[in-house]
């Protein structure tokens, strides 16, 4: 039996790799650099596995480690996905999409250099903010807006330019948890505040606010419940008597509404969802929220709110760490446009033409899903679904859909086994398919699929059946 210092001596020297006739085939391709780091890497870790006692490895699974370390350096990491969760809004697959129309109509911009920094009027130096700012104001009828990175840099920003050192008043009831377990709490600590909690989780009246008022209050804090519901035995402060508290007080009021619906919307799911707009005409001081969510854009935070407000935020040295870059502006600044016709928004916003889909047109789809998997030999059928706004967005709102069901009448387990193969071989495919797995099996929900898509989809959903059978045999 070796031991382990035969073992190490076992593992061939990096020259002698590089020798190879299979190496030497991989440096043509990629380059002798990216080979020699990825041997390297592949020996290391081939050394770690022998200390902890596993034997030395053959040529074939050295070349193999190296390999596929070279693939995972040389293939993008960022992907294109197919959504076929019925969840319009995902958090996990970069929330609004984008769309051919809002990419076409920015790209312009983008290509060489623009005025980012640069006054084309005076010829001298100009200022990013300026940027989309009048459109916004615009939008939501706020004195002045600026943009950073993300909502929750947003949040951080307003509550670091206000009340560093002084106190947050909100309700325990609105102490919400955002993307990646990124907590209210959280960003009242990292903001350098002290949070002062009022109210329960289920009833905060404004007399709860009013009483935790004290000399070192800064804040009057609101947060938008857009990503859960509480329903019952419940009560909130509302906005109105939130800004007549601070006004009493003097002491400013923001509104965190996250979800970013800049103005009433007609439509029955939108039925009781905050906007901007009418919160800024109610007199709120700062308003906060997302530009990547219902809004439609890119990941942006916008605070909106009056001029004296935002001056402040735009002098704080921490702005410039949390402020957007020009591809950020470009997308932004187009996506607003886009609610100047109603036209453009419900044709060229995805996330409004998603939701404005009829139900004729999504069964539609589904059956040209189901009748291209047929062509395959794939058995599956048609079944009624529920999809989601998701993204933090109108937790309480179902859209109706249909999905595609693969169909396998074998047993129980065998099913669910096969169902758990496709699902993972599709996030597996170059271009991976995202499906819901439930209940022993897979899903399509096809609100989220659009008809130039279905044909390539199917194609990938057939390629992974084949190598499942395939395999089987």
């Amino acid at each position: 039996m070796n031991t382990k210092s035969e073992d190490y001596k076992c593992l061939p020297a990096v020259d002698k790799l590089l020798g190879l006739p299979e190496v030497k085939i991989l440096i043509s391709n990629f380059g002798k650099d990216i080979v020699l780091c990825s041997i390297r890497i592949s020996l290391d870790y081939f050394r770690g596995s022998i200390n902890k006692g596993i034997a030395s490895p053959t040529y074939e699974e050295i070349l193999e480690k190296v390999n596929s370390l070279i693939q995972l350096f040389g293939n993008r990491s960022l992907r294109k996905v197919f959504n076929a969760t019925g969840i319009i809004i995902h958090t996990n697959l970069g929330r609004a999409p984008f769309g051919e129309n809002l990419l076409n109509d920015s790209i312009e911009i983008l290509k060489g250099y623009n005025n980012l920094e640069f006054n084309l009027q005076l010829g001298v130096r100009g200022n990013r903010n300026n940027h989309a700012s009048e459109l916004l104001k615009y939008l939501t009828g706020a004195e002045d807006v600026l943009v950073v990175n993300n909502n929750a840099a947003a949040v951080m920003l307003i509550l670091r330019t206000f009340a560093k050192g002084k106190e947050v008043v909100v309700s325990r009831g609105e102490l919400i948890e955002i993307g990646g377990s990124f907590r209210i709490p959280e960003i009242m600590a990292a903001s350098d505040c002290k949070m002062v909690e009022v109210g329960t989780t289920n009833k905060t009246n404004i007399d709860d606010y009013k009483n935790a008022i004290t000399k070192k209050t800064a804040i009057l804090f609101k947060a938008h419940k857009s990503n859960y519901v509480i329903k019952g035995y419940t009560t909130e402060a509302d906005l109105p008597e939130l800004i007549n508290l601070g006004k009493q007080f003097k002491i400013p009021v923001l509104y965190d509404i996250g979800s970013g619906l800049i103005k009433d919307n007609k439509h029955q799911l939108m039925k009781d969802e905050p906007n901007i707009k009418e919160s800024i005409q109610k007199g709120v001081d700062l308003i906060c929220f997302s530009g990547d969510k219902l809004l439609g854009g890119p990941q942006a935070g916008i605070i909106a709110g009056k001029k004296e407000f935002i001056d402040k935020l735009k002098k704080e040295p921490m702005f410039r760490a949390l402020r957007v870059c020009k591809v950020t502006l470009a997308l932004l600044e187009t996506a607003c446009m886009y609610y100047l016709n109603e036209n453009d928004l419900n044709e060229k916003n995805l996330i409004y033409k998603i939701f404005n889909r009829k139900q004729e047109e999504i069964k539609k789809t589904a059956e040209i899903l189901r009748n291209y998997l047929e062509k395959k030999g794939i058995l599956s059928e048609i079944v009624s679904s529920k999809g989601q706004f998701g993204g933090g967005t109108l937790p309480d709102r179902e859209i109706e859909s249909f999905a595609v069901m693969i169909k396998n009448n074998s047993p129980n387990k065998i099913r669910s086994k096969y169902a758990e193969k496709v699902y993972q071989g599709l996030l597996s495919h170059t271009k991976p398919v995202l499906g819901i797995l439930k209940k022993g099996n897979i899903y399509f929900d096809v609100l989220t699929i659009f008809e130039n898509e279905i044909e390539e989809i199917a194609q990938i959903i057939c390629e992974v059946h084949e190598s499942i059978v395939k395999n089987k045999s």
